[in-house]
């Protein structure tokens, strides 16, 4: 099976040794995605602006992909502070429309460039 490195610059350019996603066949793996501007690369301030983001820089790469957040079946989510649960689901609901993709939220100790919230995702064409 070949793999295809997708990539576009209306998301942040990886910051390490990986892509901003890879597609094999039909299934589009995304990697993490922090609340960067692709725009300046500089972090938003707060968590609702780095969630909205988030969701916009992963919809940028599912577009690069063939596909659109719709598409995504699987959505991993890191959260810096449980208490920003609530906030998320009702940003999350701006993004996705049911059937709503499956989805982890999990607390992490901290993120890269310390943020507040990432997210990674599968999405089927």
């Amino acid at each position: 099976m070949t793999r295809e490195i997708i990539h576009t610059v209306q998301a942040p350019q990886a910051v390490g040794t990986y892509s901003q996603a890879i597609k094999a066949g039909n299934t589009v793996y995304l990697s993490g995605q922090l609340g960067i501007s692709p725009d300046n690369g500089e972090l938003q301030q707060g968590f609702a602006a780095q969630a909205h983001q988030m969701f916009c820089n992963l919809r940028a790469v599912c577009i690069a992909a063939g596909g659109d957040l719709s598409h995504v079946v699987r959505l991993g989510v890191y959260l810096t502070d449980m208490a920003n649960f609530t906030a998320l689901n009702e940003i999350m609901g701006e993004y996705f429309d049911a059937p709503y993709p499956a989805r982890s939220a999990i607390q992490v100790g901290g993120l890269p460039r310390a943020g507040l919230v990432e997210a990674d995702a599968v999405m089927v064409l």
